[in-house]
């Protein structure tokens, strides 16, 4: 039995009281950003629907009924265009369910994590399904944007500034405020909260720097304020909400189909931070670099997005060659 004093008062009618209740204190417990902690919740909302539609006791549930629900996942189309989950979105739905029981084994509630035992897709470490873009076609969108017309023309520029320049993930993009904006050592610089809920700060290029003034100067000046006197969401709509992921992602392709950018329609908010790694790779940065920036805590994921890293000329051989001959003179 859950001890009371670890759950939260409120109640989700549609789902089963105790784990839906248990959700919630689990994602308290956990150091998340908020779209992770959404991620989460609709993963652990996503099962425990499927177990209610099957009469099943999440809290009985085996490795066995996680088997079927990830083949589900899998093999069910989804959304317009009837496409099933990738591997690697299923492998993160049941990563997210395990942490969850894992919660509730310390709990007692469950005397064992049953997805410890299931099968877990197999996903390629090497490979990103993201569709990227090259540096000439990020050119040409970074163009699309500064042509831009509109009330929400310099808040878009500085959108593309920030996915572009520094690779944000869309969801640090739309949690920033005006207050998180400052110095460090010279540099202009962004605070944000990464993933796991690490605070992180980033260094503005002078082009990102250029764009968010010229946004914010002509905010300030819309609302009658100086720019010092802004308070609230860094990225704001025409009414003054917060601008969200969705409208990032329809930003995002209105401007490469105004570019002329084949795939526009395939890309995402995501396309921009793998061309910044994939950018600053082949511009010879360092791998732990460029680690460093993007927020990996495992280098094979940075290493994902290293298109460049298979080139025969990066051969070490070649290295260990040119030693080996200037030691012989």
């Amino acid at each position: 039995m859950l001890r009371p004093e670890v759950l939260p008062r409120a109640r989700t009618a549609a789902l089963p009281a105790g784990p839906a209740d248990v959700t919630e204190a689990w994602l308290r417990n956990r150091r998340l950003s908020e779209h992770t902690r959404d991620a989460y919740r609709r993963d652990v909302t996503g099962w425990l629907s499927w177990c209610a539609e099957r009469g099943l006791d999440p809290l009985r549930a085996t490795f066995l009924d996680v088997n079927a629900y990830g083949r589900e996942l899998e093999s069910t189309p989804r959304g317009r265009d009837g496409r099933t989950l990738t591997p690697a979105t299923v492998a993160r739905r049941l990563s997210a369910l395990s942490s969850w029981y894992d919660f509730l084994a310390k709990l007692g509630a469950v005397t064992a994590n049953p997805v410890s035992a299931a099968d877990r897709p197999r996903v390629d470490r090497d490979h990103s399904a993201t569709v990227g873009l090259t540096p000439e076609e990020v050119d040409a969108l970074i163009a699309a944007a500064e042509t831009d017309t509109g009330p929400t023309a310099a808040r878009n520029r500085a959108a593309v500034a920030l996915l572009a320049d520094l690779g944000l993930r869309v969801g640090e993009l739309v949690a920033l405020e005006v207050s998180d904006l400052g110095t460090e050592r010279g540099h202009r610089s962004v605070r944000f909260v990464g993933k796991g809920g690490k605070v992180r700060r980033r260094a503005l290029t002078p082009g990102t720097a250029y764009a968010l003034d010229a946004y914010l100067t002509a905010r300030a000046e819309a609302q009658g304020v100086t720019v010092p006197e802004l308070t609230g969401p860094l990225l704001v709509t025409a009414t003054g909400g917060r601008l969200d992921r969705h409208a990032v992602f329809r930003l995002v392709r209105r401007l490469a189909q105004r570019a002329g950018i084949a795939a526009w329609a395939k890309l995402s908010p995501h396309s921009l931070r793998h061309a910044f790694a994939t950018t600053a790779r082949s511009e010879g940065v360092p791998l732990e670099d460029v680690q460093d920036a993007m927020g990996h805590a495992d280098p094979r994921t940075t290493r994902r997005y290293d298109r460049d890293r298979h080139n025969l000329d990066r051969d070490p051989a070649y290295a260990i060659w040119a030693a080996r001959a200037r030691r012989r003179g």
